[in-house]
């Protein structure tokens, strides 16, 4: 089979973005892919805006006192207030995630984006400070491109992840290997690169290393262990910057990194030979991720077909590039929280410190059914009636845990839909400017043309089925109901 260009395009955009938006149309088939990842590279150089979600009762808080007033403040605050500060922040986390899906489904950045929600979850960090997060995933956007050196520091520094891995009770004597750990297991090397013994002496390095209430960087000389470590081979009075120095002069990091980027970007089958390759250029060009990301997606093999429509989209993928290519307006845009809890992705709240694994595990049998249901709720006041999994981060405190006034707070599901006392999406979809690139179409190629640019597999849907589940009253209607009934297809999973 020869690839279109068509084809190409929409591969690219998938892979290095959310998928194609309907603006972009009537680009895919003039434009190389060269041509096309030029212009999403050029759309992603500049320097993101701060999503800054925080309410003013909580910068109240943090700001215009010092450290000592704050702590003083916190000391004489009634449990009612702290109640209250806690569901503030939960609020904000929240508020955070919405403000980036949007951006996501809107941004020109493409790029940039999908490559931090990339680094979002090979930097897992759960925390429910709203300016801890706000500023984690700052420096993740800021760096997303950048060098992963750099990255690898800011992120190391962050009060979200030196809180989320227990840094701040690593001190001169008591070390706690939680944070040394994960940098070297999650972030740099790869399991079964290192010792435990090296864990116990980069421990020793990073004691010190902690944030104050409003999340800055603060180094407690007098909690420092100055003396001699032993890290990979490395001896010195190492500290934590040593040590993450270490790890970048190893090349297994650049093939652990290279190897997590290849499964997410390009095919969860790795290939040894492509990612040897890649990370000897990462390692020479010393981690940076742009020329990575360039050696990938310019690259002949990215295209081969075995690659194409073989990665199943992650929730957060799915509810973006739905939105992408049928632009809305959404009045209960909570909606788009519940589907992430169902889905089992929500931004922000990583399951645990490795991220989400991806691949087979986003599919079961619920929630491929619920998936293929999505583009109905968001196109009319289909109900849904779910009870998503528990979790008290993502509840915000209603987990009942045999608390009866909790068990009476707590709601029975969470309903999205039509039905009387719930709350549809109502999405207000703008279907002209997707409608109008068919206009030229004939009626009996519509199926196919449509399903030529939502589907990603080269196995072609069956035009008299969607045809039997379709509206034939108008040619618009006939589009319309056509397109979500290709988007609820198994095959629409697949990018």
């Amino acid at each position: 089979m020869s690839l279109t260009n068509q084809l190409k395009n929409q591969h690219l955009l998938w892979r290095a973005g959310f998928g194609p938006a309907v603006e972009q149309l009537e680009d895919l088939r003039q434009f190389n892919p060269q041509q096309f990842y030029k212009a999403l590279a050029k759309a992603s150089e500049k320097k993101p805006v701060y999503m800054n979600v925080a309410d003013n009762y909580l910068k109240g808080l943090v700001m215009g006192v010092g450290e000592l007033g704050r702590m003083e403040r916190l000391k004489k605050m009634t449990p009612e207030e702290r109640k209250n500060i806690q569901r503030k922040n939960r609020e904000g986390v929240r508020n955070l995630n919405l403000t980036w899906l949007k951006e996501m489904i809107n941004s020109g950045a493409q790029l940039r984006e999908k490559m931090a929600f990339f680094w979002h979850g090979h930097f897992a960090c759960r925390n429910l400070n709203v300016f801890y997060q706000q500023e984690l995933i700052n420096v993740i956007r800021q760096n997303a491109l950048g060098n992963f050196g750099i990255l690898l520091k800011e992120v190391s520094r962050s009060a979200a992840m030196l809180n989320f891995l227990n840094n701040q009770q690593n001190r001169k004597g008591h070390p706690n290997e939680n944070f040394a750990r994960e940098v070297m297991e999650l972030f740099t090397l790869g399991r079964g690169h290192y010792s435990e013994n090296d864990i116990k002496e980069a421990a020793r390095a990073f004691t010190g290393w902690g944030s104050n209430l409003q999340g800055d960087f603060i180094f407690r000389k007098g909690q420092h262990d100055d003396g001699v470590k032993t890290v990979l081979g490395r001896t010195g009075k190492l500290d934590g910057d040593a040590v993450l120095n270490i790890l970048l002069e190893e090349k297994q990091t650049a093939r652990f990194i290279c190897t997590k980027i290849y499964r997410f970007f390009v095919n969860d089958q790795p290939d040894q030979e492509k990612i040897e390759w890649l990370a000897n250029r990462f390692y020479k060009s010393d981690y940076e991720i742009s020329a990575l990301m360039e050696d990938i997606f310019t690259s002949d093999w990215f295209y081969d077909e075995k690659n194409i429509g073989t990665r199943i989209k992650s929730p957060v993928e799915l509810l973006a590039g739905i939105q992408r290519m049928l632009p809305m307006t959404l009045e209960n845009e909570e909606s788009m929280l519940i589907l992430q809890r169902i889905l089992g992705q929500m931004l922000f709240y990583p399951p645990n410190v490795a991220g989400w694994a991806g691949g087979k595990t986003w599919i079961d049998s619920s929630t491929l059914m619920m998936r293929m249901r999505i583009p109905q709720l968001f196109n009319d006041e289909d109900e849904m009636n779910v009870t998503p999994k528990d979790d008290d981060d993502q509840m915000m405190g209603m987990r009942d845990d045999g608390n009866p006034s909790a068990i009476a707070r707590r709601p029975k599901a969470q309903k999205l839909g039509g039905a009387r006392g719930t709350r549809p999406i109502n999405a207000n979809i703008e279907w002209a400017g997707y409608t109008n690139y068919f206009s030229k179409t004939q009626r009996e190629a519509l199926v196919n043309a449509m399903a030529g640019i939502l589907l990603q597999t080269n196995t072609a849907v069956s035009a008299d089925i969607i045809r039997q589940y379709s509206d034939e009253g108008s040619r618009e209607a006939f589009i319309r109901s056509a397109t979500i009934q290709i988007m609820s297809t198994p095959e629409y999973q697949l990018c």
